[in-house]
């Protein structure tokens, strides 16, 4: 999973990506500190892989991993190469889903690109500077599809109807996520990779004094889960100067922390759940001593292909997997007591993996 974060100049973007990724990415009080995008992996948090590896005491214990992409402040007219528009939006087309930062905190000693602190009118800059970008895709795609109508190719006439239909609909201000298609639609469109079709989470960087009062309770949060809302995008609250201080504790320092300051979970927790909700991802478990390991696959994928995501051989020669849910194991305490029980089921070629199933495949190539 590859999550890009994005935003103007000076809204918190590099000081949320120091802070989830410990990567040391330059965090400045000027407009493009940021040019060449700064990439950091960091581990998916799952509190049942640490009970697995407490159970199995594994040599290894490997999670899922989830990269971010810190990408620079675009600012208007970055569609047509104002600032480092062009490279900037390239850098948006290779991610998976968008991580849309928005100020929300007023601060004088921090530049705002337009001299004021507002949301909405943000977040209107970005997209409109993405639905330009794909508005030149779109216009580009739909005549060279009109150009073969006449051939009476079937995919040209549906190229041309969707491109037409969807140019209207992004002049209008529409990010293409929100036009409605049918599968076959969905095919075309997902192969002309628009920047405004990409899933969208807005982080709505909070003051750290905002921290524990309730999102519908800031005037500034309210206008981003608004428009949030409208798109069927997420919203989720985040101080990045709070998840700059999680990010340097340990992990008892940083429970503490978070119980002090009420809110659970850090940011970091509340984005990576939001990231695999949006795009549809679960994590299955493998257990054993030598490794305990999460895989990360979308909802819906069969057994054979999760199989796939540990080795192509898996796949290939498939004969079973050996399914035993985590809460059941959890419950057992061991994969004996679970087999003595009948909690242990063989699953064929057609079984739907399920979030938290712990599984051994069974294949011979």
């Amino acid at each position: 999973m590859k999550l890009g974060i994005v935003g103007l100049p000076n809204v918190g973007k590099s000081t949320l990506f120091n802070a989830i990724t410990k990567a040391g990415a330059q965090a400045a009080n000027y407009p493009f500190c940021t040019i060449e995008p700064n990439t950091g992996v960091v581990p998916v948090p799952d509190s049942r892989l640490d009970a697995l590896a407490q159970m199995f005491n594994p040599k290894k214990v490997t999670p899922a991993m989830v990269e971010f992409v810190d990408i620079a402040g675009l600012v208007k007219g970055a569609s047509k190469g104002e600032g480092l528009g062009n490279k900037f939006l390239s850098h948006i087309r290779e991610v998976d889903a968008i991580i849309h930062v928005v100020r929300c905190f007023e601060d004088e000693n921090i530049i705002h690109v337009d001299g004021s602190v507002d949301p909405a009118r943000d977040i209107e800059e970005i997209n409109l500077e993405l639905i330009f970008a794909d508005l030149d895709t779109v216009t580009k795609r739909t005549d060279k599809a009109q150009k073969l109508v006449k051939s009476g190719d079937k995919k040209a006439v549906l190229e041309s109807e969707l491109g037409q239909a969807l140019k209207a609909h992004l002049e209008a201000g529409k990010p293409a996520r929100t036009y409605p298609v049918n599968a076959e639609e969905k095919e075309v469109l997902d192969s002309w990779f628009l920047l405004t079709d990409k899933p969208v989470i807005y982080a709505a960087n909070i003051a750290e004094d905002d921290v524990a009062t309730p999102a519908d309770e800031l005037p500034m949060t309210r206008q981003v889960t608004a428009i949030a809302n409208a798109e069927g995008a997420q919203v989720f609250t985040i101080s990045a100067r709070i998840e700059e201080e999680i990010g340097a504790m340990d992990a008892s320092e940083k429970q503490a922390f978070l119980t002090e300051l009420g809110i659970g979970q850090s940011g970091l927790d509340r984005l990576i759940q939001a990231s695999y909700q949006l795009l549809g991802l679960i994590s299955f478990l493998t257990a054993g001593t030598d490794e305990c390991r999460a895989w990360t696959i979308t909802q819906g994928t069969k057994a054979p292909q999760a199989a796939g995501k540990i080795h192509t051989d898996f796949e290939r020669g498939f004969i079973r997997a050996e399914i035993v849910a985590y809460a059941d194991l959890m419950a057992q305490g061991s994969m004996n007591a679970c087999k003595e029980k009948g909690l242990l089921r063989s699953e064929g070629k057609d079984y739907v993996m399920k979030d938290g199933d712990v599984t051994l495949f069974r294949f011979n190539v």
